[in-house]
């Protein structure tokens, strides 16, 4: 199980990486491993707004429907259209190649608060491993 250190995390297991005034959105090694193989992914449409820990989209596996919860406020301004074609890219590279959405964020000069309100890699390693 990977937890990359220059990666936030939700207890709701969503990654952000910051991006300048951006956020990049995905779900984590632990959350594609739990859901496993992953079939379907509902993008979010450009322009959606978004609110820390509400759900903005879905992921459909084998296994359930889960929804996903943004990390921060903001507003989508990118999607990651591979997934349409390729939804099991969360699942071979969840934290590369299976990012999900960008997150252009409201307030960019609380970005830095609304990220340090995740959890770093080495809770969210005590939260899963528990």
């Amino acid at each position: 199980m990977e937890f990359p250190a220059d990666l936030r995390y939700s207890s709701d297991h969503e990654w952000a990486r910051r991006d300048g005034d951006r956020v990049v959105v995905g779900i984590t090694d632990y959350a594609q491993d739990a859901l496993g193989d992953v079939v379907y992914v509902e993008l979010p449409a450009i322009g959606t707004a978004t609110r820390s820990g509400s759900a903005f989209s879905e992921i459909e596996s084998t296994k359930s429907v889960s929804d996903l919860y943004a990390p921060v406020d903001g507003r989508i301004v990118e999607v990651n259209e591979a997934l349409t074609d390729a939804p099991e890219l969360l699942n071979e590279d969840p934290y590369g190649r299976g990012w999900i959405c960008v997150i252009a964020v409201e307030d960019p000069a609380s970005l830095g608060a609304s990220l340090d309100a995740l959890l770093d890699a080495a809770a969210y390693r005590a939260l899963v491993e528990g």
